[in-house]
């Protein structure tokens, strides 16, 4: 499996290019690795989280690269077959799929020892001889679903044949790269395999055709390579495949051109979506991209308020917040804690105090760059830092085992004012997973967030009990 060396000189290119802005990235003075640039923040640290959200780019490769292995979910896998009466199949292991003998051996090597629940239902579907099957899959971030699609691809590639026959769309740079790895890992057994880059700063000759069989590219970049300026002959691509296709459609003209490069694939392409999240949106562009589809979902594990103790805290300033806080750490054993903060400032002032009480504090803040947002979760993972403090948007997809407090030392609140009662399920819902009960500790500093408080327990009909934290008795008997 070979690369071009192209890559290593195109990094401060790419920094400017279309296919990178939606992740706001910015140059280091120092020079930039091998995974592009960085996330610039606005210098405004008041900042509320609606402002602050990062697109969904930034939050699916922070996903990648925080699951160092798959996710052993016991999630129902739904499938849907274009043929209702075929024989739904599914494999245990990797050797039922009758697999080259260099890919299995790439497989292996890439420590999978068995199919992932998604890989034993979409890989039958997708290898299936004589015709392999199109697919729609629906899966969170590490379910093994880069590894089906890859898998796909190289089963279906012919080594000798120097040109495209596998394409795979990428909402941005960096997750192209991500893909690249994955490709480049499994199928480090085929010398003559290699792979192109289509992304903006992949500077080729006009006129010329690319001799690699797999090209990943973002869809402005493959479009020109594939219309305008014809480096790729479209009729000759046999697997086509969409991935991240919520994060895609989030980008301003991406959804438009995916459809306009489907258009030029012949009829038996093979078509191979995936989205992490389903909603309305993806669907239409889902249908558009694919035709007859299979359609696999992997059930959300419904996240619960009835293994989880709530509380909140009446207090009047953000002093008092610090010093319930303060209280509470002093009368209960807290394994490890998440503490939510509206803003970027607010979050960076409570760390520091903290820290000042003596307290491993660990800050995911908005201006970091993905890379060290991913080191900071690493080590409060390993239990390095025994408190996170954070907004929301920073911590999507943290599952920590030894999680026993939630702290919401801000209420979660839309743009509007209003309850945020899906940010407040994800929020505490942290704490009661892994089949333990969970803590959820609420501050209230004013009538406006008392109301909320109340709106809250409306929603979700379940009662949140006052907690006097000057009483210690009182703060330890919650914890029985």
């Amino acid at each position: 499996m070979a690369t071009d060396s192209w890559a290593l000189a195109v990094d401060e290119q790419e920094a400017a290019a279309e296919s990178l802005s939606t992740l706001q990235l910015k140059e280091e003075k120092a020079k930039p690795d091998a995974n592009g640039a960085v996330l610039k923040a606005d210098d405004n640290a008041e900042r509320t989280e609606d402002e602050e959200k990062e697109d969904r780019a930034a939050q699916s490769l922070l996903n990648k690269l925080i699951r160092s292995n798959l996710v052993d979910t016991t999630n129902q896998v739904e499938v849907l077959q274009r043929d209702p009466t075929s024989p739904l199949y599914s494999v245990k292991s990797f050797e039922e799929l009758h697999l080259k003998p260099q890919l299995l051996q790439g497989v292996y090597a890439m420590g999978f020892n068995r199919p992932s629940k998604i890989q034993e239902n979409a890989l039958p579907m997708m290898l299936a001889e004589p015709s392999p099957q199109n697919l729609i899959a629906q899966s969170q971030s590490g379910t093994g679903k880069t590894a089906a699609f890859v898998l796909a691809m190289l089963s279906r590639v012919e080594p000798g044949n120097k040109h495209p026959q596998c394409l795979c769309l990428s909402p941005t740079y960096e997750l192209a790269l991500q893909t690249g790895k994955v490709i480049e890992q499994m199928g480090k057994f085929y010398p003559e395999l290699k792979l192109a880059y289509a992304v903006r700063g992949n500077k080729l000759e006009r006129g010329q055709k690319i001799s690699e069989q797999i090209v990943i590219g973002t869809p402005g970049t493959v479009l020109d390579w594939c219309s305008k300026l014809k480096f790729i002959d479209p009729k000759k691509i046999k697997v086509f495949v969409l991935d991240e296709a919520d994060v895609m459609i989030a980008t301003q003209g991406h959804q438009d051109q995916s459809i306009r490069i489907q258009r030029m694939l012949p009829r038996d392409c093979q078509m191979l979506l995936f989205s992490a999240t389903f909603e309305d949106s993806v669907w239409k562009f889902a249908q558009k991209v694919v035709p007859d589809p299979n359609i696999i979902k992997l059930k959300r594990e419904e996240e619960t308020l009835d293994t989880i103790k709530q509380y909140y805290v009446l207090c009047n300033s953000r002093d008092e917040k610090f010093r319930a806080l303060c209280n509470i750490y002093g009368a209960i054993t807290i394994a490890q804690a998440m503490i939510f903060c509206h803003t970027r400032k607010t979050a960076g002032w409570l760390a520091a105090e903290l820290s000042k009480e003596g307290h491993q504090v660990a800050l995911l803040s908005g201006e970091m760059m993905v890379e060290q947002r991913a080191a900071v979760i690493e080590r409060f993972r390993e239990g390095k830092e025994k408190v996170l403090v954070t907004t929301n948007v920073c911590a999507r997809g943290i599952d920590v085992e030894q999680v026993s407090v939630v702290i919401n030392f801000d209420l979660p609140v839309d743009k509007d004012g209003n309850p945020d009662n899906e940010t407040y399920l994800h929020r505490i819902g942290r704490t009661g997973r892994f089949g333990k009960r969970g803590l959820a500790i609420n501050m209230v500093d004013s009538k406006h967030s008392m109301n909320i408080l109340n709106r809250i327990q409306e929603h979700f009909s379940k009662k949140i009990n006052r907690l006097d934290t000057d009483d210690m008795d009182e703060i330890e008997k919650i914890t029985n």
